[in-house]
C-alpha cells in the first residue's frame, strides 16, 4: 500500500397517481342523492365539476413515462445493474428507454474481465479499453471511468481526462473526483477547477474524493489553508473506511491539528489503521505498545510493519525478540503470519 498520506508539502404501461375513489356507504349515498337533485342545478354543477376535475386530472395524471429517453439516459447514467433492473421494471417504455444502459452494463463486465484476468480470460488491456468504450457508448458513466482509467494507465490522459469529465458532468462522484486528480496533476495544475470537482464527489459522500479535498485544504491548495476543515473531511473518509484518512485523523487528533488535542481518539484511529493494513500506522502502534510493555502485540505489529517496508520497525523488533522467550517468539511470528486486514474502501 502507498502510505503517502500527511503532507509533508412486474411491468405496467403507465406509471401514474392513483385516482381518488368513493370509500364509504355515506359517500355513496350522497352521490346517489345529488344525482337527483333538479336537472337545471345538475347541469350546473356537472358542468363545474368538468371543468374542477379536468384541471385536477392534468396536475394528478402526469404520466413518468413520457419522459424522453434522453431525459431518462441521463438520470440513470451512473446506475448500477440492479438499479437497472429495478427501474425497467416500472413500465415499459422505461424498459425499452434503458435498454442501451443495460447492455452497458454486459460491456462493463467483459471489460473488467479482461482488465484483471478474471472469469477465465487472459488479461487484455485493449479489448477491456474496447469493452469500456462501448459501455461508455451507451451512456454509463461507470464504463466511462474505466475507460478513462485505461487510457491513463496507457498514458493517453488527454483522453481519459475527457472521459473523467463527460462522466462528472452527468453527476458520477468517481467521475468527478478522477477529474479533480487529474487537474491537481496537470501541466501547469488547475488547483482552482481540482478542488472544484473534489468538492462534488466528496458531498456526494465518495472516500476518495473526501480525503483529496480534505489534503488539499490542509495544504492550502486551491483554497485558504483551513485545518479544521481538512480534519472534518479527513474523519468523513475515515468513517467510510478510507486507511489513509484513518491515519490522518490519528494524527490530527495527536498534534492537535483541525481537532483538540486527544490521546484517546488519536490511538484508537491508529489502532483502526493498522488494523487495516496501513504500514506507518502499524510501525507507530507497535512502538505504542512496546512503551506499554505489551512486548508480544508489539512484535506483531512491529512485524507486519516491517514487512510492508518500514525498515525501522523491523530494527525494534528484533530488540523486543531478544527479550522474549522461544515459544513467546513462535506464538508472536505466527500471529503475524495468519494476520488478516479489515476490509477498508482504499
Amino acid at each position: 500500500m502507498n502510505d503517502r498520506t500527511w503532507p509533508h508539502r412486474s411491468e405496467t404501461s403507465h406509471f401514474s397517481t392513483i385516482p381518488f375513489l368513493i370509500k364509504n356507504s355515506t359517500q355513496k349515498h350522497e352521490y346517489s342523492t345529488r344525482k337527483h337533485e333538479n336537472s337545471t342545478s345538475n347541469a350546473i354543477r356537472n358542468r363545474q365539476f368538468r371543468s374542477s376535475s379536468s384541471a385536477r386530472r392534468s396536475d394528478q395524471y402526469r404520466d413518468f413515462a413520457a419522459l424522453p429517453n434522453d431525459v431518462l439516459t441521463k438520470i440513470a447514467a451512473n446506475f448500477s445493474l440492479p438499479n437497472l433492473q429495478t427501474a425497467s421494471l416500472v413500465c415499459k417504455s422505461w424498459r425499452d428507454g434503458l435498454r442501451p444502459l443495460r447492455e452497458a452494463m454486459l460491456f462493463l463486465r467483459w471489460g473488467k474481465r479482461f482488465k484483471h484476468g478474471r472469469g477465465g480470460v487472459k488479461p487484455n488491456l485493449e479489448k477491456a479499453l474496447d469493452s469500456f468504450l462501448k459501455g461508455a457508448a451507451r451512456g454509463s458513466t461507470l464504463a466511462m471511468v474505466d475507460a478513462g482509467l485505461v487510457y491513463w494507465e496507457m498514458g493517453k490522459k488527454e483522453e481519459g481526462v475527457a472521459l473523467y469529465r463527460k462522466a462528472a458532468e452527468l453527476g458520477d462522484p468517481a467521475g468527478q473526483c478522477n477529474l479533480g486528480i487529474s487537474y491537481l496533476q496537470a501541466e501547469p495544475p488547475n488547483v482552482e477547477e481540482a478542488v472544484k470537482w473534489l468538492y462534488q464527489a466528496s458531498v456526494a459522500g465518495y472516500v476518495r474524493g473526501q480525503y483529496q479535498l480534505a489534503l488539499c485544504l490542509h495544504r492550502g491548495i486551491g483554497t485558504d489553508q483551513n485545518l479544521p476543515e481538512a480534519a472534518k473531511w479527513y474523519l468523513r473518509a475515515a468513517g467510510g473506511g478510507y486507511v489513509r484518512a484513518m491515519y490522518n485523523v490519528s494524527m490530527c487528533y495527536s498534534l492537535g491539528k483541525g481537532f483538540m488535542q486527544n490521546h484517546k481518539q488519536a490511538r484508537k484511529w491508529m489502532k483502526l489503521a493498522a488494523d487495516h493494513g496501513h504500514r506507518k500506522a502499524q510501525f507507530e502502534h507497535g512502538l505504542a505498545l512496546f512503551t506499554e510493555g505489551q512486548m508480544m502485540k508489539a512484535v506483531v505489529y512491529l512485524e507486519l510493519a516491517g514487512r510492508g517496508g518500514e525498515t525501522a520497525a523491523v530494527h525494534l523488533k528484533n530488540v523486543i525478540l531478544q527479550q522474549l522467550s522461544p515459544p513467546s517468539r513462535e506464538r508472536a511470528i505466527t500471529l503475524a503470519d495468519n494476520w488478516r486486514a479489515l476490509s477498508s474502501s482504499r
